[in-house]
């Protein structure tokens, strides 16, 4: 069983998957959908299908002081519209805070111009955010 990895965004969804053991996570895609969450589940209806995925970690948009964000409530809303379809499925959330700086840092390193950017960093972010899940306890994952 495999567990996916969600950084949801306002245009972007960025999507990462663990390996069949949950010890390492690989980007998938991401997802263009403009503020069209059926778009996001019709694609997420698509990797359910081609992968055994038995948790989905949503990252969580806390300011730097720990307050919720404004992209909080519109998360929280993209959740509900997960757990009423993956209802079988363990939904869980995790801080974000500064995976997408730690996208860039990493784009930034490995020379990916800039141009090629906005294609990538939501799917990065996302591989942080499930990164951050597996490396939890795993007593506290079951």
């Amino acid at each position: 069983m495999r567990i996916l990895g969600i950084d949801y965004g306002d245009t972007r969804v960025g999507t990462a998957i663990t390996d069949e053991l949950g010890i390492t996570a690989q980007g998938l895609e991401t997802i263009t959908h403009n503020g069209n969450d059926k778009a996001i589940l019709t694609k997420l209806d698509d990797i359910m299908m081609k992968y055994q995925i038995s948790t989905i970690v949503v990252g969580m948009p806390f300011n730097m002081n720990g307050t919720k964000a404004d992209r909080v409530e519109k998360t929280e809303k993209f959740i509900h519209k997960l757990k009423c379809k993956y209802n079988k499925i363990k939904i869980e959330t995790v801080d974000e805070r500064l995976t997408t700086v730690q996208a860039h840092k990493t784009m930034n390193e490995l020379g990916i111009k800039p141009k090629n950017k906005k294609n990538i960093v939501d799917t990065l972010s996302a591989v942080y955010i499930l990164e951050v899940y597996i490396n939890k306890a795993p007593l506290q994952r079951l």
